[in-house]
Formats: C-alpha cells, structure tokens, sequence
C-alpha cells in the first residue's frame, strides 16, 4: 500500500509531505484547488508521460516520491530482486522522479535508474486509478470489452487472439499480393535466375580472390625469390661462410675459455646464433625447392585476376565480396518463389485462420461466462447504490471475425424496475453513469491484487442520498483495499477514515497550493463548508456533526 508521497515544485505546490493510512483517505477542496494534483502525480511516479508544464512556475525541476508497503505483494518484491532492485529482506519500495524544465525526465526505483517501463509494469501491481471521466468511456466499445476481458481473466486470451488475427491477415495479404503480381514476380524471378547463373559458371569460391593474389604475386617474382633464398643459404653455409667464420670464432674462444670466464657467455651466444643461422639455411632451401617458375600458370592466374575484376565491377561490388552476392541471389531467389508458390501460400492462410477461429472461440466462450456472471454481480451491487429494480448485463453480438474476436461487446442496462435492456449509452444519466462504474468498480476489484485503489471524483452527477450509497460502498471497499478518493460532495467525505483538504493560497506573485490532514474539529468545519459554502452557521456546523456521527455509525 501507499505509505508516503513527497512533493517539491510540483505544478503549484512548492513543497507537500504526505502520510497515507488504510482504510477511506478522501481529498477534498475549492473548485481549482489542487485536488488532482495527488493523482497526478501518482500517475507520474508509475509511468506517465511527463510534461515540462509540471515544474512549478520559475523553478528548475520538481520532484516527486513515493513510499509502498509491498509486504503482502511476494511476486512483486520476487520480480524486483530478481532485477536487482530489492534486496531480499526489504519490504518497502520507493520510487523517485524528477522533471526538467524541458520535460525531460530522470526515474529511480529504491535509488537505482529506472526506465518508464519498469515504472509502469510496477504500478500496474501497486495503484489502480479511476479517474472522473472513467464513467465516460463506460459508453465505449474497447473499455467494456477490456472490463469483460478482465473479469473473466482472459486479457492474455484477447492479445493472443489479436496476434493471431494479424498473422492470418498477413498470410492473406501474402498469398493476395502473389496471386495479383504474378507477372511481376515472374520477371524478378528471371532476373535474379539470369544473374545466379552469371555468377555460377565462374565457379566462385570462399576467399579464392585472396589467395589468387597472393600465389600470383608469388609466382610473378619466382625468379628473385629462387634467387635470393639460394642466394642467402650459400651465404650462410658454404665455404667461407658466415656459419664457417662463426665456427672458427668459437673455436679461438673455446682455447681459452678456462682462462677467461668472460669468454663462456660469449660462447654461448655464439652458439645461438649458429643454431638460428642453420634454421635460417634450411629455410631457405626449402624455399628453393618449393618455388616453381611456371609462365603457363602466371597467365592463368592474371586472366583469373582479370575475370573476377570485370564481374566485380559489373555487379558493382569489391572482387572478394563476389561469393557472397551469389549467397544473397540464392537467398532472393528462394525468398521469391516461396512467395509465388499460391498453392503453399493459400495452405500457410488456412491454417492461420483455422488457428485464429480456434483462439476466438475460446475466447467467446469464456467471454459468454463471464458476461451472465458479471451482469449478476454488478446488478446486485447496483441494488445498493440507490438503483432499486435496476438490471445490468453484457450482450455479446456475433461479428464477423476481427482481431477482437469474433463479437462485439454491449453493456445493456434497464435503470428502473420492469424496464427493457438497453444500450447503456441511451438510457444512463450522469449519474446513472457514476453508480454503474462504481458498482463494475467494486465487482471487479474484488479479483484484483492491487493493494491501492485511487477514486477521482467519481460521484460526479450525483448528491443526496445516492451520494451516501456512494460513501457508504467506497467505505466498505475501504476495508479490503486502500482508498483514495477525491470529491466534492459532503455525504461522500463524511465516510472517509482519513481527510485531507486541499486549498489554494495567494503568495502575490503566484499561487501555491496546500494540502493537510484535517483534525477533528477542522473536519467539521470543512463537511460544513461542503454543504453550506464559505459562510459557515450553526445550522451546517450541526449538520455536518450529523452527517459525520451517522457514517460513523455505519
């Protein structure tokens, strides 16, 4: 769960230090106030985009921390170890942000650079925002079928459905630009036939461009180096040779080596450097008998040279690079007509779709569960949220096959008693909406792990008792989770456990804005101010005593 969050030259806050409890924690303010500003900065610390907008008016950069109790969350605190983010023993998790003037911006997760996806990938474990225009999007085709997705646990069904759709439609596409392109495809097939077969007869070889240039070379100065390697070992060993001069030098030493110890080292260098002389003399003669002038193969050889020179240049390419652009045609070659082989692509296409139905089948079927069971759930839970009589339930409409699956998902809803199912787009108010989404809310966050559920005004359009049905279920969710959430409505903050007040304060040349936790009678005050406005009576200051005592006693 959330611990601690610590804000400095954030928007318009300059410096804010929170502490977060369990239970309720509700946020309340003026229009205008700041009371997003909380949220916004959550969503900062796990993976939003950031803006340059989110520095304070004059500073440099603003920073941003949170602190998680992430004890009850062992996947979590295995996957950070494993990334060498946590130490073993530890069971709290901080992440820290900072934000430039430009923009940009710099992650760390316990001290460590982080990446934004890692922030997001841990968020995703750690807080569950609904923001105030959720309940709008309620309305809309992909967030009912993400929330019947979710329920049914099958979100990584969906995605392997979606990958499927697209492989198949690739295989289509395939097999439709062969089947259109045929005589296209036919000429690029000559082409590159004509030229493999240019390459082949010249029967090109690995490395072959090197070593003709160095036998050439060898062969074209044959003579000298006949001349010279017999040259250098009748030097060395014939007579009145350097080997026979160095002989005699070792002999006068030897003489009289007893008699001038110097005369030993000496000695022994003379006789390592007879012995690299005789490897020296041998070498050479080797050399001699392996050296063979032969006009007849000098010629074949520069006619070689000059063959693979002229197609080098006619392929626009470096002579030793010649075996390898015959690999690429091959590779070509093979490419292209396994891309005009119809009868093989039109087989690859229906097994991708026969692999594709297979998915989306089982993707409906599991969808089709799912959507009796939620409808029964959250027409229950709309019973408590002051919508009596009311019936919720998901229709799947056949469709023909798409990378969604095989339906399209409709949220139908009968908002009084005895009324027909319909659309919920053309029948659900405002506030209709808001009690909806907070019942799929509710139903839906009993499958999740996420310790943190943060709520931003989502009883807009809604008041009087509704809106204490309201306070009253976010309490109740409150006991199972962590809640945060950011309204404006009395009935609704009366329930909080916590109560933090949002105001804004004019400082001459900007303003700023203040977050605390208010004590008891503080509490009061601001319930009264909610219900009455800035002008507080006794009348309001009594009401909103009632209003604290009665959802206390809930």
């Amino acid at each position: 769960m959330l611990l601690a969050l610590s804000l400095k030259d954030f928007v318009i806050v300059d410096e804010l230090n929170l502490n977060f409890q369990t239970g309720l924690t509700v946020i309340t303010g003026e229009t205008g106030a700041g009371k997003s500003i909380t949220l916004d900065a959550l969503g900062l610390l796990l993976g939003d985009k950031a803006d340059f907008s989110q520095v304070r008016t004059g500073q440099k950069e603003a920073h941003l921390s949170a602190l998680f109790d992430i004890a009850d969350l062992p996947h979590l605190q295995a996957a950070l170890t494993e990334q060498g983010l946590l130490n073993n023993d530890d069971a709290e998790l901080s992440i820290r942000r900072i934000i430039d003037a430009k923009g940009k911006s710099r992650s760390f997760i316990n001290g460590q650079a982080a990446t934004l996806a890692q922030l997001r990938d841990i968020g995703e474990t750690l807080v569950d925002i609904h923001g105030q225009n959720v309940h709008q999007s309620l309305n809309k085709e992909p967030t009912q079928r993400y929330l019947l997705d979710a329920y049914a646990g099958s979100l990584s069904l969906a995605q392997d459905v979606k990958q499927a759709y697209t492989l198949w439609q690739a295989a289509c596409k395939q097999l439709q630009d062969a089947l259109q392109q045929g005589e296209q495809l036919q000429l690029e097939r000559e082409r590159l036939q004509w030229q493999l077969q240019d390459l082949a007869q010249h029967q090109l070889s690995e490395h072959e461009w090197d070593e003709l240039n160095q036998s050439h070379d060898s062969l074209a100065h044959a003579a000298d180096i006949l001349e010279a390697a017999q040259w250098v070992a009748e030097a060395i060993d014939e007579n009145d040779s350097v080997q026979h001069r160095l002989y005699q030098c070792h002999q006068r030493l030897s003489a009289l080596a007893a008699h001038e110890p110097r005369f030993q080292e000496s000695l022994a260098l003379l006789a390592a450097v007879e012995a690299e002389l005789a490897e020296v003399a041998s070498s050479m003669r080797d050399v001699s008998a392996d050296v063979d002038i032969n006009p007849d193969e000098l010629a074949n050889q520069a006619e070689r040279l000059q063959t693979l020179n002229s197609l080098a240049r006619k392929y626009r390419i470096e002579p030793e690079a010649l075996p390898e652009k015959e690999q690429q045609l091959q590779a070509a070659l093979d490419q292209l007509e396994r891309s005009s082989d119809t009868e093989a692509l039109e087989a690859e296409a229906q097994v991708a779709e026969q692999a594709y139905l297979e998915l989306a089948k089982k993707l409906t079927a599991t969808r089709k569960q799912a959507a009796n069971q939620l409808g029964r759930d959250t027409s229950d839970r709309m019973q408590g949220l002051a919508m009596e009589g009311a019936k919720f339930a998901v229709e799947l409409l056949p469709s023909a096959a798409g990378m969604h699956g095989l339906e399209h998902i409709q949220f139908l809803v009968a908002a009084n008693k005895g009324g027909d199912l319909r659309p919920m787009a053309k029948v659900a108010s405002g506030g209709e909406l808001s009690r909806i989404s907070l019942a799929l809310q509710v139903v839906t966050s009993r499958l999740t792990s996420v310790p943190t559920l943060v709520f931003d005004e989502v009883d807009s359009g809604i008041g009087g008792r509704v809106a204490e049905v309201v306070g009253k279920t976010l309490r109740e969710l409150g006991q199972r989770y962590q809640v945060l959430a950011i309204t404006h409505l009395p009935q609704v903050a009366a329930f909080g456990n916590q109560h933090w007040q949002v105001s804004k304060q004019d400082m001459g040349s900007e303003t700023l804005s203040h977050l605390h936790e208010l004590t008891e009678l503080a509490r009061t005050e601001e319930i009264a101010r909610m219900l009455g406005g800035e002008t507080i009576t006794p009348t309001t200051l009594q009401h909103a005593e009632e209003m604290l005592l009665q959802a206390a006693t809930h």
